[in-house]
């Protein structure tokens, strides 16, 4: 079966993904920023489901890590398949209160990372010639611009936005299939990670729907995306937010 790579493969969406993916036999390289043991744990019950599995150290920033993380990715077979998720947000600030340590961080990660991925695997399924797709995962910010709160956060996944739209069109004629998901208020552990724990409790009523989703939701739209079902889906962005 073909490779797929996922960053931010120990926890929240990433993780959600990766066994969602081993369900639909994809063989699968996880990336990882620092937790180690949440990686390998998500990896085992990945192998569980009969796939061959790898999990790699990787800040995305780093280019030199993403190089790797595709070296050894390309290890377990071809990679037809990325899930450009790894993404941080800093404490909440207003842009007044911003300073180039955190810009920084937030843009390293969520676009220089994304570009580094989505370069990295681009150049392995032209060299193939097999064709693949992409799944980058972007965020309702980047529509709603999070304002008191986190617009750094969503200007960088605006830019995820405009790499999905212009890639897509330029690798097209490669079978190179480019997306995005752009999750709402999702149940993770990245609200916690910024001291905001009660954010969703906070936020929940202005939700359409009238709660936050899962990771699991999101995950399975990225699976879609990534399978035959979606063949003739390129350049398009799939909003997964409750209706907010």
């Amino acid at each position: 079966m073909s490779v797929l790579v996922v960053t931010g493969g120990g926890r929240g969406i990433g993780a959600a993904t990766a066994r969602a993916a081993a369900a639909a036999s994809w063989d699968l390289c996880l990336g990882y920023r620092a937790d180690r043991a949440a990686a390998e744990a998500v990896a085992a019950d990945c192998a569980a489901l009969g796939v061959q599995t790898a999990v790699v150290q990787a800040d995305v920033a780093m280019e030199m890590d993403v190089i790797d993380l595709f070296v050894q990715a390309e290890e377990l077979g071809p990679v037809r398949g990325l899930v450009n998720n790894a993404g941080i947000v800093t404490p909440r600030k207003t842009v007044a209160e911003l300073e180039s340590e955190d810009l920084e961080e937030v843009f390293g990660v969520n676009v220089f990372g994304a570009f580094f991925c989505a370069r990295e695997a681009v150049r392995l399924m032209q060299r193939d010639g097999e064709g693949g797709a992409i799944v980058n995962v972007s965020s309702r910010a980047a529509v709603l611009g999070s304002p008191g709160e986190y617009v750094d956060y969503a200007a960088s996944k605006a830019a995820v936005d405009a790499l999905t739209t212009g890639l897509a069109k330029e690798v097209a004629g490669d079978g190179i299939r480019v997306n995005a998901v752009r999750p709402g208020l999702i149940e993770t552990e990245i609200h916690a990670s910024v001291g905001r724990p009660e954010r969703l409790v906070e936020l929940a009523p202005t939700v359409p729907l009238g709660r936050p989703g899962t990771a699991d939701e999101v995950a399975g739209a990225i699976v879609w995306l990534l399978s035959p079902a979606a063949s003739y889906v390129t350049g398009a962005f799939l909003d997964i937010g409750g209706g907010r």
